[in-house]
């Protein structure tokens, strides 16, 4: 069994992808695990530490951190998931336009991904949706330019030539030999990009100019708390900062597993 095999090749990958979907189930079932409300002020538990009445302590608003933490992982999820998928398929099918395409992806590529998204969300304006356009741009240029040049490799191998020799159209070489061999390199990139698609979102959303307030998100709960005091309480940096930190390195080894597990060449 597949699954199986992959625990086996990379016992650290395989406790990743369970902490990820720890993490998903987590995010779905949000309303049934968080112990409050993540919208709801209550100023008399001000900046309550943890252990105390909360588990987690409050922030400056006594909102439970651990209740917008919950919630929080189902938006930074949304858009993360959301972000990457659009912008590594359009990636996938944007190296069939070749000519276009790269010269597309070479203004792209010119500007660091937290500057464009940081472009993009100035002209497109603030809300969750831009945020994932956003986002998902930023993820086009690595995908195509990987996703080409798998296509190009491919497309020199023997059996590829051959039937296209035998009378194959172009479009049932492409979808038939050429695709299916570019799955396994897309399904690695996507998993690669989730962890810097979760950092992005967290970035913007610190900044100010990613999911508006009072939506949770890892991002804007560590943005809102500085923006109240320059030296906050540390619960209320330390538990959103480590849940980033935490997703993004469990991300990144679960992708460097899969890459493992998925290549040929490494076997």
């Amino acid at each position: 069994m597949a699954v199986v095999r992959f625990f086996r090749s990379s016992p650290l990958g395989g406790v990743c992808a369970v902490f990820l979907v720890l993490l998903l189930s987590v995010a779905l079932l949000a309303e049934r695990l968080a112990p409050h409300n993540p919208l709801t002020a209550n100023y008399a538990l001000t900046r309550n530490p943890p252990l105390g009445q909360r588990i987690l302590g409050t922030d400056h608003l006594g909102r439970d951190v651990l209740s917008r933490i919950i919630f929080g992982a189902r938006v930074t999820l949304v858009v993360a998931v959301s972000s990457v998928l659009l912008g590594d398929t359009l990636g996938f099918l944007g190296g069939r336009t070749d000519l276009i395409s790269q010269r597309v992806l070479d203004v792209l590529m010119s500007l660091p991904a937290l500057i464009l998204a940081l472009l993009l969300m100035a002209g497109l304006g603030a809300g969750l949706s831009t945020v994932i356009i956003a986002i998902a741009v930023t993820r086009v240029p690595l995908s195509t330019r990987v996703v080409r040049s798998m296509v190009l490799s491919v497309k020199e191998l023997a059996y590829v030539e051959a039937a296209g020799a035998l009378g194959a159209s172009g479009a049932r070489v492409m979808t038939r030999h050429v695709a299916p061999q570019c799955v396994a390199p897309f399904l690695i990139i996507t998993t690669g990009h989730l962890g810097a698609a979760i950092f992005i979102e967290a970035a913007l959303s610190f900044v100010g100019v990613g999911v508006p307030p009072p939506t949770p998100s890892w991002g804007n709960m560590l943005g809102g708390v500085l923006a109240e005091a320059f030296r906050p309480p540390w619960w209320m940096v330390v538990f959103p900062g480590t849940a980033i930190t935490v997703t993004i390195l469990a991300v990144n080894l679960f992708g460097d597993a899969l890459r493992d597990f998925l290549d040929p060449k490494l076997k």
